[in-house]
This record gives structure tokens, sequence and C-alpha cells, in this order.
């Protein structure tokens, strides 16, 4: 059984974690220059089951504006040519025989709305993450006291640190998420 403190400390490693998915996912969002992280969110369709690109060709850097996608197997180019294109990157791969080249387009008003959405939907996606474990969280605490484990009192100051952290953290996403807007929106 865990105990209040227990509760907490976890509670806020775990949010930490979200947060610097979060970074890391904002990082692959680039402006306009070639990243081969940028693939790693578009799935292909390997034998009936979904996979990343990464696990199905190699993907590599042709220059600072071209991502070269080289599939392992005969006859994948296709798919992952329609995995790219239909996703939400706004990506158009051109084909060379089994390679594929992937230019980066170069950013146009539209464009940087587009990622900034992604963006967004990104941050959205992490405070969904951070206010589950927050929920995570309060039902521990409520069942330490359901237990009799803790008073009412100390478990209500719980759950306030707890929203409390939860408070901090998605102001921190919110920070993250509007840095990378300013970034891709910066002419």
């Amino acid at each position: 059984m865990s105990t209040m403190p227990e509760i907490k400390k976890t509670a806020e490693a775990k949010m930490v974690k979200s947060v610097d998915a979060l970074k890391h996912e904002l990082q692959k969002i680039r402006t306009g220059r070639a990243h081969p992280g940028l693939l790693d969110q578009v799935h292909v369709d390997y034998y009936g089951s979904m996979v990343p690109i990464s696990q199905v060709a190699n993907v590599t850097l042709l220059d600072a504006r071209t991502i070269s996608v080289q599939p392992w197997e005969k006859g994948m180019g296709a798919k992952i040519e329609k995995a790219i294109r239909e996703s939400d990157l706004g990506l158009n791969p051109a084909a060379q025989g089994d390679l594929l080249r992937v230019p980066m387009p170069a950013l146009t008003e539209e464009r940087r709305r587009d990622l900034t959405k992604v963006v967004r939907h990104a941050g959205e996606e992490a405070k969904v993450a951070v206010r589950n474990l927050r929920r995570e969280a309060n039902e521990q605490l409520k069942k330490l006291l359901k237990d009799k484990q803790v008073a009412e009192d100390d478990e209500r100051r719980a759950q306030d640190d707890v929203q409390k952290l939860t408070d901090r953290t998605v102001a921190e996403i919110d920070k993250l998420v509007h840095g990378k807007e300013a970034e891709i929106l910066a002419v």
C-alpha cells in the first residue's frame, strides 16, 4: 500500500515524464527543416499491422530540407508513400525507384497554421495524460481514506497538493505549446 507522500511523488514523476514526452514531440515538429524523427508518428500497414515507417524502412536525411526513405522490402514503397501523403504533416513524397524523397515544404502561411494545430493537439494530449495522472493519484488517496489509513483533512490536503501540481504542469505545457507556436509563426 502506498503512502500519501509516495502517491504524490509518483504523480509528480509521471507528470514530469508527460512534459518530457511533449518536449520530445515538439522537437520533431520542425520549422521547414528536415528531421528523420518527423516521420515517427506516421504508421504504415505492414501485413495487417500498423507499424511506424522506421520499422519497415531506413529513414535518413539527404540534405537539410529532404528526408529519404528506403523501404527494406520491395512493394512497401507505394504503401509508405501513401501513408506519408495521408498523414497530417502536409508532405509530398516523390518516388525514385524504391527510394522515396520527402522534400520539406517551404512554410507557407497555411502550413504554419497546420503546424500550430499539430502543436496544440500534442499539448492537449499531454494535458489529458496529466489529468489522468491526477485522477489516478486522487483515487489512490481516496482508497487510503476509505481504508482508514489517513485522516480526512490529510487526504483533502493531499488532493489539493495534487491539484496544485497538476495546475503547475498544465501551465508548463501551455508555455511549451505557446513557445513552439511562436517559433513556427515567426517568419
